[in-house]
């Protein structure tokens, strides 16, 4: 399996949990085989917790890297010329360049966003607009996929975004099985809005996750609003209301970003025909399952198997010359 390095940029006040998330979930695994190095300009690297990393890299490692990660920092500007100029080669040549929550103004400082659609932590996306004019900001997505230039939101969105990038290089069945070692949601579309109003239940209310836990084990049934709001023992419009301020989006859009990526882990583990996967991921047809694959991914269920039934034996894929021809691209707000 081809190695794939990936460098996490470690900035002068790095925010630990930004940091701590590229390096779970990009270490090394027999599955896998990505290479994490932890880079920054000096050895020795300031966090804003108080403590100081070591790390293993300088920018020389940065620049050769098929990958590059910028976790969050604080205070955000102004960056080392060294550093900007190591963001901006590894752009020039070619590699897939990503940010994690504030990470996104080294790139932006580095002339990385220029001419792109990104996003950050909802706190800073006003001042991600005002200092640099040439990205488009989305304000209200958990990460942003332009294709070899990738940004999350704050904090906990850098593990869907990450998560997004190993099952774009691997697959969802192997990205789903990193998901449940970090006991983390397999897939959240990144549409999703970032800031969710309650997004732990209040005192007297539980959860809806069990709710949604059955419904993973039965995608091949009829799971109408109906349906679930009768399990979760809710009127239809109160199970409306407390699942979008859980998830941040409907139940009918989580079902069917479901019932995509179990579609995904069949085509890619199974040698059933379309037709069954089909119906066996509660999307009935396969024109329907056609269309949806379309919509979201860009190609369909025959390619993408033809895709990712190779990956286990080629390793991470590079990021593919055409940006459009092989992503996820979450919808404007």
């Amino acid at each position: 399996m081809t190695v794939h390095r990936v460098a996490v940029l470690a900035l002068d006040g790095v925010t630990p949990l930004d940091l701590a998330i590229p390096a779970q979930i990009f270490t090394a695994r027999p599955e896998t085989r990505y290479e994490m190095t932890l880079c920054a300009l000096d050895a020795k690297v300031a966090t804003t917790a108080g403590f100081a990393l070591v790390a293993d890299g300088g920018l020389e490692q940065v620049r050769t890297a098929d990958t590059v990660v910028v976790p969050g920092f604080e205070p955000l500007l102004p960056l080392p010329d060294a550093v900007l100029g190591a963001l901006a080669e590894a752009r020039d040549r070619g590699r897939r360049v990503v940010s994690i929550c504030t990470g996104a103004f080294a790139l932006a400082a580095a002339g990385v966003l220029n001419g792109l659609h990104a996003t950050t932590h909802w706190r800073h996306v006003d001042e991600l607009e005002r200092g640099f004019p040439a990205v488009t900001v989305d304000r209200d997505v958990l990460y942003v996929d332009e294709g070899d230039v990738l940004t999350s939101a704050g904090v906990c969105c850098g593990i869907d975004l990450c998560l997004h990038i190993v099952r774009r290089d691997l697959g969802a069945e192997v990205a789903n099985e990193i998901a449940r070692g970090l006991v983390a949601a397999p897939h959240r579309d990144g549409g999703q809005a970032q800031f969710v109003p309650a997004p732990v239940a209040v005192a007297g209310e539980a959860s809806l996750s069990a709710t949604r836990e059955w419904a993973l084990h039965r995608l091949d049934e009829a799971l109408t609003l109906r349906v679930l709001a009768r399990h979760a023992g809710l009127s239809q419009r109160t199970f409306m209301r407390r699942f979008g301020e859980e998830t941040g989006t409907t139940p009918l859009r989580w079902l069917l970003g479901a019932r995509l990526g179990r579609a995904r882990e069949l085509l890619e583990s199974t040698d059933r025909s379309v037709d069954q996967v089909a119906r066996d991921c509660g999307l009935g047809t396969a024109a329907n399952l056609r269309l949806h694959f379309r919509r979201a991914l860009d190609t369909t269920p025959t390619a993408y198997r033809r895709a990712f039934t190779r990956s286990a034996s080629r390793g991470p894929a590079r990021p593919p010359a055409d940006p459009r021809s092989d992503r996820e691209r979450p919808p404007r707000r």
